[in-house]
This record gives structure tokens, C-alpha cells and sequence, in this order.
């Protein structure tokens, strides 16, 4: 369980971002569970609605190290992993690496970007180090991805593939914000400005302990036994062309025990998966054709499974 050093230290944190990021407890809540239980996460929204700052004031209040990169249909593999660089004095080939050598990663619009460049984040994603000319090179610890993409009905995008939606714990939207927050951020300071003044509430190695705090919550049996139910039920909902892998059940019961460790308790319960099964499930369910959005089917898989 919790130290009340750490507790302290993590509720400072989600209020330093919730003040940032304003009228998104939920969302925030969710960028939270993905740092905790070591994941990434995909935010899919129009432009303007907050998802850079969301990754900006995460990163400020994490103290860690933050790299932008701005995806492009022109972007290369080698502009997000590095190069080899052939050096004449030393007659050897350096490596320069590139901004995934970082704690938060900033993917800004990654489906602008053709699926080559897209692959390029998937070993650093999975294994947390990259591959060039055959050397494999560890990322820093701890190593965290927040990407943004665009609809897929906006002009300029590129579907990402189901190998890439895989590697992200969660995915959500932000939307657009209450009338009371927008009269808040019209009114207010620049968020940029703001982020700019933040000082860190956690360290990394406050984040490291955190997530050894996560791997100590409790599932009991039935917990367990619940998950599964889900995991199977998708696998044979009407509507859907592939449902849940066990690597899926895995992720939604690491982000339930980070979502219970961020409400105070060292147990997971029924409602912790609850409410991350659709940000858990909803990107890796494959809808038939006509059969609606995958999120839609998702929520009906977790309306079709009692909890006993």
C-alpha cells in the first residue's frame, strides 16, 4: 500500500494537472492510470481540444524529461529513433539518437505519418529500447508515449494498424469542454504560459515506486474470474470479428490496479474495471462490417457480463 509520502505526493499531482487541463478529472484520471501501470495512450479527438496540454502538463508535473515530435506524411523512421553517423577521426559509425530517447513522448498526430514511421514506435513501445543497424539501444526508465491522432475521416490520415493500437493500454477522447471550463480557459492565464510555471509534484523515481505500489494491489479470484468472463463474452458477441486476447486481459488488470490505487484503496473491485474496460477494450475489438463502433460493442460486451 501506499506510503503517505507517495499518497501526498500523487494527489498533488492530479491537481496540479486537473488545473491545467480544466473540466477533465476523467481523462486525466485515465493519462494517470496509463503512467502507473507502465502503458501509453492514445488520445483521438479533433484539433484544439487540449490534447497537447494534457501531454505538456503531465510532463511538467512529472519532472521527466519531454520530446515533441510532430508526425508528418513526410516524417522517417530515423527522425524518431536516430541515425548512424559515419565519424572520419574516429573512422567508426556514432549514433545520434533521436527524441524517443525520452521519459514522455509527445506522438503528436500520429496518423498523419505513413504506417512505415508509425511501425518505428513499436519496439520502443513494447520492449522499451530501439534497434538501428542491428545495435539495440535501452530508452530511459521511465519511458511513457502520448499520442494524438485525428478521426480517421479527416483528410491526411492513415489508419494506425491493429499491431500499433495493441501497444497502447488505453485510448480515449477529450471532447469539448463544459460551458463553465471554456469560460475558465477564455478568461483564464495561457495554459502555456501556465504549464511553464509548474513546478514537478513526482520524480522518476517516485513514478518507479508508484508502479511497484500498483503491482502490489490485490485481485482476488473472482476479480479474476470476471475479467475472463469479459475476455470471453467478446470473442463471441454478435457483431464482432475478433474479440479480447489474453495480452488485452493483462492490460485491463494492470490499469485496474492502478485505477484503484489512485482512489486510495489496495484491492481491486468490479468498478475499476468497469470503468476502464471501454478506454482498455475499445481499440483492440475488431467490428463486423455495419456492426457500429467498436467502443459501442464494447460497452455492450460489459452490459452482457454479470458480475457474480
Amino acid at each position: 500500500m501506499l506510503t503517505d509520502t507517495l499518497r501526498e505526493a500523487l494527489a498533488r499531482a492530479q491537481d496540479q494537472v486537473n488545473s491545467l487541463v480544466l473540466g477533465k478529472a476523467r481523462e486525466v484520471r485515465l493519462a494517470f492510470v496509463a503512467m502507473l501501470a507502465g502503458g501509453h495512450v492514445l488520445i483521438e479527438d479533433l484539433p484544439g481540444l487540449g490534447k497537447t496540454t494534457l501531454a505538456h502538463a503531465l510532463a511538467a508535473t512529472m519532472g521527466l524529461g519531454f520530446q515533441r515530435v510532430q508526425f508528418t506524411s513526410d516524417l522517417l523512421p530515423a527522425d524518431v529513433l536516430g541515425v548512424s553517423v559515419y565519424d572520419a577521426a574516429t573512422r567508426r559509425f556514432q549514433f545520434h539518437p533521436g527524441p524517443v530517447f525520452t521519459h514522455v513522448l509527445l506522438a503528436d498526430e500520429i496518423n498523419r505519418a505513413p504506417p512505415r514511421t508509425q511501425s518505428a514506435l513499436l519496439e520502443a513501445m513494447a520492449e522499451h529500447q530501439v534497434t538501428v543497424d542491428g545495435t539495440t539501444h535501452p530508452l530511459p526508465d521511465p519511458f511513457f508515449v502520448i499520442a494524438t491522432q485525428n478521426p480517421v475521416d479527416l483528410s491526411g490520415t492513415f489508419p494506425l494498424p491493429d499491431s500499433q493500437l495493441d501497444r497502447f493500454l488505453l485510448r480515449f477522447s477529450l471532447g469539448y469542454p463544459s460551458p463553465e471550463s471554456e469560460r475558465a480557459l477564455l478568461t483564464g492565464a495561457d495554459r502555456r504560459e501556465l504549464i511553464a510555471r509548474a513546478r514537478p509534484a513526482l520524480d522518476a523515481d517516485t513514478l518507479r515506486a508508484l508502479r511497484g505500489a500498483v503491482a502490489q494491489v490485490y485481485a482476488s479470484d473472482a476479480l479474476v474470474g470476471y475479467v475472463q468472463a469479459l475476455l470471453a463474452r467478446s470473442r463471441h458477441h454478435p457483431g464482432l470479428r475478433v474479440g479480447l486476447s489474453p495480452r488485452a486481459g493483462l492490460a485491463l488488470l494492470r490499469a485496474a490496479r492502478a485505477h484503484a490505487l489512485l482512489l486510495g484503496r489496495d484491492h481491486v473491485l468490479p468498478e475499476d474495471v468497469q470503468a476502464l474496460f471501454v478506454p482498455v477494450a475499445g481499440h483492440r475489438l475488431v467490428p463486423e462490417a455495419e456492426a457500429g463502433p467498436a467502443e459501442n460493442l464494447a460497452r455492450a460486451v460489459l452490459q452482457a457480463v454479470p458480475v457474480d
